[in-house]
C-alpha cells in the first residue's frame, strides 16, 4: 500500500472578544495594580487614554463603557504584571520594577516608555517582559 499525502490546514484563529463583564473585572484589577505600582492618577489616565476626571470616576467604582482600545490597554497592563510576577519571586521587586531604570529602554523606566500614551508603548513593554520571562 502506497502512502497517500494528506493536506491539512489549521483553522483560522478567531479570538474571543473581551466581554464587558470581563473588561470591568480587568479595570478593577488594573486600578488595584496602579496602586501597587504607586503611580499617579494622571499617569494612570494617560496609560488608559482616559480624561483624568473619567479615570477618577471609574476608580471610584463608576465605570463607563469600555471600548476595544481600552480593553487592549487593560490586557497589556495585566500581561506586564503577570510576566513580572513570573520573573520576580519578591512582590516588592515586581511592583518596583515599573519605575526602575532599565538599560533595555535606554536607561529609562518602563513607566517612562508607557507614558508615551500610545497602545504600542504598552505593547513594547509587554513584549520585553514576555521575552524576559521566556514567553512567546
Amino acid at each position: 500500500m502506497a502512502l497517500q499525502p494528506i493536506t491539512t490546514r489549521a483553522p483560522d484563529f478567531v479570538p474571543d472578544k473581551i466581554t464587558d463583564a470581563e473588561g470591568g473585572a480587568m479595570l478593577r484589577a488594573v486600578v488595584n495594580l496602579f496602586g501597587k505600582w504607586q503611580i499617579t492618577d494622571e499617569d494612570a489616565a494617560l496609560l488608559l487614554d482616559l480624561p483624568l476626571r473619567t479615570y477618577r470616576r471609574w476608580k471610584a467604582g463608576q465605570p463607563g463603557r469600555l471600548n476595544r482600545d481600552l480593553k487592549a490597554r487593560l490586557s497589556n497592563l495585566l500581561g506586564i504584571h503577570k510576566a513580572l510576577r513570573i520573573i520576580f519571586v519578591d512582590p516588592n521587586r515586581t511592583y518596583a520594577w515599573i519605575k526602575a531604570e532599565n538599560a533595555a529602554f535606554g536607561g529609562r523606566s518602563a513607566l517612562h516608555v508607557m507614558r508615551g500614551g500610545e497602545l504600542t508603548d504598552l505593547m513594547r513593554v509587554r513584549r520585553y517582559v514576555d521575552v524576559e520571562r521566556g514567553g512567546w
